[in-house]
């Protein structure tokens, strides 16, 4: 647990939460003891004195944005064990940011948590209950088993029918798979077989096993063992029905037909056959991992039932009663139990094949390889750099403007003291204190134009400010009104005293209109 908090709160709610086991060797630290124990002489740190801190490591309190981020990578990039480590991170504030971009899976808050956190996770927690992530984990394997048995079933039908299709065509100058036949062929293996096969609803025992690696084979040794090993089945048993089936049943043979000839038991039984084994084949896909048991929690899967048994019953119509549109002739009794029996033969060739050792066959290779080892690329190592100062820039983000909108507040307010100032220094004498208007009478007011020295907070707002200064003023009654936008001071000189009851007796006078401003 890594957090924000004291140690003693941090401890606590760990022992709560199960992390610390009373008895066990384990350590709580804080940011500075973890950075004073990670970090050599100079201050870099060293992935071998990480590594001895954490495997031990259970609590980490006191800690900071680049501290949680140097504790995953610390992890990710570790050499203790024989395999890569994978680092999962939950957060809700700004400054997980980085440790969630950094980690192989991070999780965010959904409500609690910022948008930073968001956009930083892969998977959201839109309930912020921990108790989903659990579910997350069950049904991501259990999409990728559904995957893997779709892909045993389709691949095992493909081989087949592709080398029965070409070699039929090749020998009897006539393929046994008719066309139409080849559609509904298809039709099971693609619509039909995902359907089932990917609904199968996610069980408590999926997770029992181990998690798949990164750049373990979509494909991997089992599966091509029951591939192989399946289409050996059908194809010895098509080729035999194809060439000595005629014998077996006691029919006219298929092959070398005319062109325009009616459809014959012959092909019909091996068009029978061949879908039988793929309905039975279909319920031996339902295990990709070697279990014996293939019927387990068959019936907690009504989806895969029904495809099952209606595609026996559409079966049962267009051999029955599909005539020279399906190029199927209607079959006896004997021959359909013949048909399920051959079927139901895949069931027992299947657990023949779970009883060979996937270890001994080395000759099978796994397919689908993910990608090779993690290599840090140029382009990742910049991307590491900008994701430990994301979240300091985010945090100072708001300080920032707060200070921006600080500062020409009080730039504002020194504006109007320096106003003040000025025209009180030239102004202020004891006989003008009694009223506004004496106080006022005498000066004569003259409008001096100079660039004032108060701080600014942009360069632009200089640069406009001397451009406004050297345009032309134009004549305003009330000039005086704008001393403060156009950046000027009023400074008095004592004139004599008939000029000065011209400018307290005229009400449109620049006089009047000081007195208004102020």
């Amino acid at each position: 647990m890594v957090t924000g908090d004291n140690i003693n709160m941090a401890r606590a709610i760990a022992a709560k939460c199960g992390i610390i086991q009373p008895g066990e060797d384990f350590l709580c630290l804080e940011g500075k003891e973890f950075n004073r124990r990670i970090r050599n002489e100079k201050g870099e740190i060293e992935q071998e004195r990480l590594d001895k801190v954490w495997p031990k490591l259970r609590v980490l309190a006191r800690s900071s944005p680049t501290d949680k981020h140097t504790l995953v990578k610390g992890i990710i990039d570790s050499t203790t064990g024989e395999q890569r480590q994978v680092v999962a991170v939950t957060g809700d504030g700004t400054n997980d940011g980085p440790a969630l971009k950094k980690a192989d899976v991070g999780f965010a808050m959904g409500i609690a948590g910022t948008d930073v956190a968001k956009e930083a996770s892969d998977i959201i927690l839109t309930d912020d209950n921990f108790t989903s992530i659990v579910k997350a984990v069950m049904w991501g394997r259990n999409v990728y088993d559904s995957i893997s048995k779709f892909l045993q079933f389709q691949l095992t039908v493909n081989v087949v029918a592709v080398i029965v299709a070409f070699t039929g065509a090749c020998i009897t100058q006539d393929s046994p798979l008719k066309a139409v036949q080849m559609l509904w062929v298809n039709l099971i293996m693609d619509t039909f077989a995902s359907l089932a096969l990917a609904t199968e609803p996610p069980t408590e025992s999926l997770l029992l096993r181990k998690p798949y690696g990164r750049d373990k084979p979509l494909i991997s040794r089992t599966m091509m063992k029951n591939i192989l090993g399946h289409a050996v089945y059908q194809l010895a048993i098509i080729f035999t029905l194809l060439f000595v089936g005629e014998l077996f049943f006691d029919i006219d043979s298929g092959r070398n037909a005319p062109l325009h000839s009616p459809p014959s038991e012959h092909y019909t039984i091996i068009f029978n056959t061949f879908v039988m084994m793929q309905l039975f084949n279909e319920i031996n896909a339902r295990k990709i991992h070697g279990e014996r048991n293939v019927f387990d929690g068959i019936f907690s899967n009504p989806i895969f039932c029904t495809i099952v048994l209606g595609t026996f019953g559409i079966q049962i119509v267009i051999v029955q009663f599909g005539g020279k549109p399906f190029t199927c002739s209607p079959l006896s009794t004997e021959q359909w139990l013949w048909c399920l029996f051959v079927g139901v033969g895949e069931l027992v060739w299947g657990q023949v094949i779970a009883t060979i050792p996937t270890s001994q066959l080395k000759c099978l290779k796994e397919a689908g390889h993910g990608p090779g080892k993690d290599e840090m690329t140029d382009e990742e190592l910049a991307g590491g750099e900008e994701e430990i100062d994301h979240a300091e820039r985010e945090l100072r983000r708001g300080q920032i403007l707060w200070f921006r909108g600080l500062n020409r507040i009080q730039t504002q307010i020194r504006v109007v003291k320096a106003f003040r100032s000025s025209l009180y220094e030239g102004l202020e004498k004891p006989e003008s204190k009694t009223s506004i208007h004496n106080f006022m009478a005498t000066p004569e007011f003259l409008i001096n134009d100079y660039t004032h020295n108060i701080p600014l907070i942009d360069d632009t707002d200089v640069d406009e400010n001397e451009e406004r200064l050297r345009a032309p003023q134009p004549p305003s009654p009330n000039q005086n009104n704008n001393a403060i936008d156009s950046g000027i001071y009023l400074t008095t000189h004592v004139t004599k005293s008939a000029t000065s009851s011209v400018f307290s007796s005229s009400p449109g006078s620049p006089l009047h209109s000081v007195e208004t401003s102020l």
